[in-house]
């Protein structure tokens, strides 16, 4: 793949306080990609926010779900490349071209949190035995099976696009399908800070 086209695609959801930072971040380290930031439904100004920071915005009308937020960013993008990461700014955008390296060599990386890197210690526990079941149906050792900081060809997103969910559980879908698919799929350390402002859309049950 030379030189492939590059699609970033932030899900969004009330991130106003947050996403115009991330966005400046990655547009001074990747002048040359297409940023999408669907606003899933928001009630303050992401939108806004998001169209001043130059990213291309695309709208729900409602709140459906992060999942959604990342199938309507998938349906739009035109990159031969696609990097989905939260808006919230706990992945740093300096991150995304270690994610890039391994393409195309790898179907989809993705960016694997420590257990630091979680949001909380009951966070951690619950993903630390997700990995363990999606290791065992997938024949794979999986390191992050929750993370939404990842980096995937076009063509796979989109052929699993009609199995993701609308929900925050859409990482698990595509990270399984790839693996019993007979994809490759590479995880690579990062960095997960907290989030830098406002709350948590996920809740524990």
């Amino acid at each position: 793949m030379h030189n492939p086209k590059i699609s970033i695609i932030i899900p969004a959801h009330n991130e106003a306080e947050s996403i115009g930072t991330l966005l400046r971040e990655i547009r001074s380290l990747h002048p040359e990609a297409e940023v999408i930031v669907v606003n899933d439904g928001s009630t303050d100004e992401t939108a806004n926010v998001a169209h001043e920071a130059g990213a291309l915005v695309y709208s729900h009308p409602y709140k459906i779900g992060n999942g959604a937020a990342i199938k309507s960013g998938i349906r739009v993008a035109t990159g031969d490349v696609l990097v989905f990461m939260d808006g919230d700014g706990q992945h740093a955008p300096v991150d995304i071209e270690r994610l890039l390296e391994f393409i195309p060599d790898f179907e989809m990386v993705v960016g694997a949190r420590s257990v630091s890197g979680q949001a909380s210690i009951g966070r951690a526990v619950g993903n630390k035995i997700y990995n363990w079941l999606g290791s065992y149906v997938a024949k794979f050792p999986i390191k992050d099976l929750t993370s939404g900081f990842r980096a995937v060809k076009a063509d796979t997103a989109r052929s699993f696009l009609y199995l993701l969910p609308n929900t925050y559980s859409y990482p698990t879908t595509i990270t399984l399908g790839v693996l019993r698919s007979g994809g490759s799929l590479k995880y690579v350390p990062i960095t997960a800070t907290k989030r830098r402002q406002g709350h948590s859309q996920i809740k524990l049950v």
